[in-house]
């Protein structure tokens, strides 16, 4: 596989800048995810490594070499889109040898025949493997799509959300099957999704992205418990970190003007009153809403919790996040 090297890259689509002058390395064998909502530059990200796209300013290095000037056939790179892209006149098998019948790749059948029928049991397709493409449900084509690019050996495989179409079932047994081909393999991957649970459970290094620029890259837990702003902070986490205003509780430090509360940063039982609005029984846990001096917090507990809405609790925080006025941390 081959480390992937992004240097100074920038891309604007008329007015609006979708990449500014982004440095990342995707080291050789890592799962890097790209988190950040629309328009942050995720999926203009792998666009420029496949070469659908090409930078304004900045340059591509796969395996050291630069991209500049090479098509996405010249770049050995597999690309899963959003959107499954299947050939709807070929059967599930047709589109999954598709690939590997390439005249650049010259695969013998015994090894086409291998390797679709490993991908296809994987992937749960197997008894669908002679039906046309068009006679498949949407989370079916998703799979077969997914197939498409792990059936080939390329330097680098490039994933656009390629789950979110899937029911949740199969979407669980799909992130621990990607993980395993992955890991076993030592493939390169470049993976952008919205799901904080693929990103936590998957990823080796995440790349958190704003607006075109590269705001945080760094393990799962180095982004979790370290994170260099609020906007990195609300990343990951769920529920979703506690963002208040820093006087709410004494001994801020100076300059703070946020304080940044996750659920484990929440002591219950000591401290000051909140108010108890409302308990989620989700079965491994307990969520809850309370109420403290007019700002809302969503914390965990116990799963066998006696705590009622209406109840009163005391908490006090441990260890906090503190950001400055422009949602910087402050150390």
């Amino acid at each position: 596989m081959a480390e992937v090297k992004l240097t100074g890259i920038s891309k604007s689509f008329g007015d609006d800048v979708a990449l500014d002058n982004v440095d990342m390395t995707v080291p050789d064998g890592s799962f890097v995810v790209l988190l950040g909502p629309t328009g942050a530059g995720k999926t203009t990200t792998l666009r420029m490594v496949s070469g659908l796209d090409q930078p304004d300013a900045g340059d591509v290095h796969i395996d050291g070499s630069s991209m500049a000037g090479l098509t996405p056939a010249q770049r050995d790179v597999a690309m899963v889109f959003q959107q499954y892209s299947l050939y709807p006149h070929l059967s599930v098998r047709q589109n999954l040898e598709f690939p590997l019948r390439s005249p650049m790749l010259k695969t013998a059948q015994s090894e086409i025949d291998r390797k679709v029928g490993e991908v296809a049991e994987i992937l749960q397709i197997s008894h669908k493997l002679d039906n046309k493409a068009t006679a498949l449900s949407g989370g079916e084509m998703q799979r077969v799509s997914i197939g498409r690019a792990l059936v080939r050996d390329p330097s680098v495989y490039l994933m656009d959300e390629p789950l979110s179409s899937l029911d949740a079932k199969l979407r669980a047994d799909l992130r621990i099957e990607l993980k395993s081909i992955q890991s076993d393999s030592g493939a390169t991957l470049l993976y952008v999704t919205h799901d904080q649970i693929e990103a936590m459970t998957m990823a080796t290094h995440v790349g958190v992205l704003d607006h075109g620029k590269l705001v945080q890259f760094g393990t799962p837990r180095q982004i979790y418990e370290d994170p260099v702003s609020v906007y990195a902070a609300s990343r990951l986490g769920q529920p979703r970190i506690n963002v208040l205003p820093a006087s709410v509780f004494g001994g801020a430090p100076s300059g703070a003007t946020q304080i940044g509360l996750r659920p484990e940063q929440i002591i219950q039982g000591e401290g000051e009153d909140c108010q108890v609005d409302r308990v989620e029984h989700l079965g491994d846990q307990t969520r809850l809403h309370l109420t403290f001096k007019a700002q809302n917090i969503i914390t965990v507990t116990d799963a066998h919790t006696e705590l009622r809405s209406g109840d009163n609790l005391k908490i006090r925080p441990h260890n906090p996040f503190y950001f400055d006025a422009d949602g910087v941390r402050i150390a």
